[in-house]
């Protein structure tokens, strides 16, 4: 039990070439945790607050203002001050030594950075993966990867109109095998691709993104795909949706394929879609302020599918309560820099499976090599993960992280929701039955509430320790 030595931020690159924070911390044991922060392209109006520099400094995209922040005030507040177990009480004061409510004095992403670097110091000093120092010995369920393999919207620059077409290995017995499945439809996806003379370049998230005659294409390759490498859409692999709806939400009219449509028409074409696809979730289906859009789409398709707020709900506990108040969506989008704190992100999770609401962790589309969100999706038992396509180093490092947590739990791991949540029961409807038999095996207990990092519990003792001090 250290107390913090040092603090020390620093400008880097992240995987679009626009720069972005990366925080260090020690201990006085020698401990030290670092955590590279990530940025969206479609960003919800209600997110904590991007400290940007503006200028002409990489365009106005630097962030030598944030680092300013860590390396000044932050680090003159925390060094000597706080335990590096301390995670609560840090995260409440970088809160407060902000004093906004977006965290815009400081920026979140300046205060993200602390917040995470700090776990990872703090289950350095304690020997253990972060996954078991946040989440504790109940940390043991790995999440069903949703793949993007065909990017559109703010991603690509095609004329594709939806943002991700993901899929989903729902009918895998573990997440390797999961992971698997999803690179060979991705490799499948180029050849059929290939074989219709389309492009085979990749967006943001490393999907393809071809330019097609329709959004409905892009699901009729994707099936295509799943075909010819063996697997079954529905009960295997099942498909799932970004549309960013906010993206093409112009003068109250959702603009797409040609023309605008209202928010009915909109409702109307998802419960189509959902009829006659493979598809189990649908992520920002309408505006993320649309709420009486939302309304309808969930007593729409909301008992079949699951409907998931990103820039409606922006990870804060408090437009997710006015969601879970009138009974929108089923589920909510974790995003660690939307609102700026481990705490606050593992509160909002709490908060969600609490109201029975699904939970999806994701990445941004500015990602870096860092792979905490990869220990957040086991630590919180949230069941599922976005983390991109099956190409581009950034994206498969959190998969390559699944991987390891998942050798190193070896028996005790289990895959996907768990078995008795709403999503838990729809995805097993369809699962085959080898994989119906392991998941029986692996019980069906609700999510767990989310251990805060230090709590008494202990680690599964296949867990890989981590090294004792970093480099």
């Amino acid at each position: 039990m250290s107390l913090i030595a040092a603090v020390q931020a620093r400008e880097i690159l992240d995987s679009r070439g626009n720069p972005t924070i990366e925080v260090d911390v020690l201990l006085e044991s020698g401990d030290l945790g670092r955590a590279a922060v990530p940025s969206g392209a479609s960003t919800g109006a209600h997110e904590a607050h991007e400290r940007r520099d503006g200028g002409a400094r990489y365009g106005g995209k630097g962030v030598r203002n944030a680092v300013d922040s860590v390396n000044g005030e932050i680090a003159q507040a925390l060094e000597g001050n706080y335990l590096g177990e301390d995670q609560v009480a840090v995260d409440r004061a970088l809160i407060e030594l902000d004093g906004t409510e977006t965290k815009k004095r400081l920026g979140a992403n300046a205060i993200l950075g602390v917040s995470l670097a700090l776990a990872d110091a703090a289950a350095s000093e304690h020997g253990l993966p972060l996954f078991s120092w946040i989440g504790g010995a109940r940390a043991r369920r790995l999440p069903i990867p949703m793949m993007n393999i065909i990017n559109g919207g703010s991603h690509a620059d095609n004329n594709v109109d939806f943002q991700e077409f993901m899929v989903a290995p729902v009918g895998a017995p573990s997440f390797a095998e999961g992971l698997r499945w999803g690179a060979e439809i991705f490799h499948a996806l180029k050849s059929v691709l290939r074989s219709k003379s389309l492009s085979t370049g990749v967006g943001d998230e490393g999907g393809f993104a071809p330019d097609l005659r329709s959004n409905a294409e892009a699901i009729e390759v994707i099936l295509q795909a799943i075909d010819k490498a063996g697997l079954k859409p529905g009960s295997q692999v099942r498909l799932a949706l970004d549309l960013a709806a906010n993206e093409f939400l112009k003068d109250g009219k959702y603009h797409f394929e040609g023309r605008p449509h209202g928010s009915d028409e909109l409702v109307s074409f998802l419960a189509d879609w959902s009829a006659k696809y493979p598809i189990y979730s649908i992520e920002d289906g309408m505006g993320e302020d649309d709420w009486k859009g939302w309304l309808a789409l969930t007593q729409a398709v909301g008992s079949k599918v699951q409907l998931v707020g990103d820039d409606l709900f922006v990870t804060n506990p408090k437009r997710l309560n006015e969601g879970i108040r009138q009974g929108i969506a089923n589920a909510i989008l974790i995003k660690v820099n939307q609102i700026g704190t481990l705490t606050e992100t593992l509160d909002t999770i709490d908060l969600a499976h609490g109201a029975g609401y699904a939970c999806v962790i994701s990445h941004r589309s500015g990602e870096t090599e860092d792979t905490a969100i990869a220990d957040l999706a086991v630590a919180s038992g949230a069941g599922q993960i976005k983390t991109g396509s099956l190409c581009r180093s950034e994206r498969i490092a959190k998969y390559n992280q699944l991987l390891r947590i998942e050798e190193n739990l070896g028996a005790a791991a289990l895959y996907g929701p768990a078995a008795s949540t709403r999503f838990g029961q729809s995805i097993a409807a369809a699962t085959p039955a080898k994989a119906k038999a392991t998941a029986a095996k692996n019980g069906t207990a609700k999510p767990s509430s989310t251990a805060k990092p230090g709590g008494t519990a202990k680690p599964a003792k296949s867990a890989e320790k981590k090294p004792a001090k970093k480099g």
